[in-house]
């Protein structure tokens, strides 16, 4: 049995329909923390499971009778660490034999403070004895395509990556990444660094905008404290803010950057490029 916390989730989503190519539906498991926003995986022949990183009680009878886990890491940044370790702590008491869990690109490295919750994970899941391995993800395009409209709107995209490149793939490609690690066998303390095939500037990025939209759109590099001011003033929470102009800040100093193709060597294809997640996003 394979469990895939966060199942419901926009990467868990995505790892459960890779999944399904590869075993049948009676062999997974959906830990999800709203079953009933889970009709349509049960719809799949997919078994669903309350689990919530937040109710520790909730997680041992999750993972019974689970062999192998996929632990996708919280949305809930600066709850992470703890989160995480319940979740360990559960599969250890539960006796499941392996987990795979979805950390940050060079996470034991990275000078993204995102790195500090994955670093701490890493050490947890080393403690636990558990098997493991990880999945150290890259950005994923979508976090750049979801600047689109504003972007459009005001004929500029900020950041604050400077010169700083960028590999990031669709999210659909860490997906199946995934899939293919949770399905394997011989997996145990494997690291994957994961990322695009190709990588771009935020100018690139932001022309590409343009080309594709006939819109004006520039880029327009700002400052660490001042790009964070700008995300807070268009409304996103002050930790979202502060996190994202903390990540770029780190893409500037080459912490989203990664040529080593592994990715891509996993999944089998070419990851998808970041010209046809911006194609996909003017779609919408």
């Amino acid at each position: 049995m394979i469990a895939i916390t966060g199942a419901t989730g926009q990467l868990g989503r995505l790892v459960i329909d890779a999944l399904l190519k590869k075993v049948p539906a009676s062999e997974v498991i959906a830990a999800v923390r709203s079953p009933e926003k889970a009709a349509d995986l049960a719809a799949l022949g997919v078994t669903l499971r309350t689990a919530d990183y937040s109710q520790p009680e909730t997680l041992k009878t999750a993972f019974a009778g689970v062999d192998k886990l996929l632990l996708i890491s919280s949305s809930e940044v600066g709850q992470r660490e703890a989160q995480h370790k319940a979740v360990i702590d559960a599969a250890k008491a539960a006796g499941v034999g392996f987990i795979a869990y979805t950390s940050l690109l060079h996470a034991d490295t990275t000078p993204l403070g995102l790195g500090v919750e994955h670093r701490a994970t890493e050490a947890q899941l080393k403690a636990s004895g558990i098997p493991f391995a990880l999945l150290r993800n890259g950005w994923y395009t979508e976090n750049y395509a979801a600047s689109i409209p504003p972007a459009l709107a005001h004929h500029a995209f900020i950041g604050s990556v400077g010169e700083g490149r960028i590999a990031s793939a669709a999210r659909a490609d860490y997906a199946a990444a995934a899939a293919e690690v949770i399905s394997r066998d011989d997996q145990a303390g494997k690291i994957y660094e994961l990322a695009g095939d190709d990588s771009y500037t935020l100018a690139a990025f932001a022309a590409e905008i343009a080309k594709q939209s006939g819109e004006k759109v520039d880029y327009v590099n700002l400052p660490q404290a001042d790009f964070a001011a700008a995300l807070k003033g268009a409304g996103l929470p002050d930790g979202l803010a502060e996190m994202l102009a903390d990540s770029d800040a780190g893409a500037a100093q080459g912490g989203l950057f990664d040529n080593s193709k592994t990715l891509s060597q996993l999944i089998g294809r070419p990851t998808t490029a970041y010209a046809e997640v911006i194609k996909a996003a003017l779609a919408k």
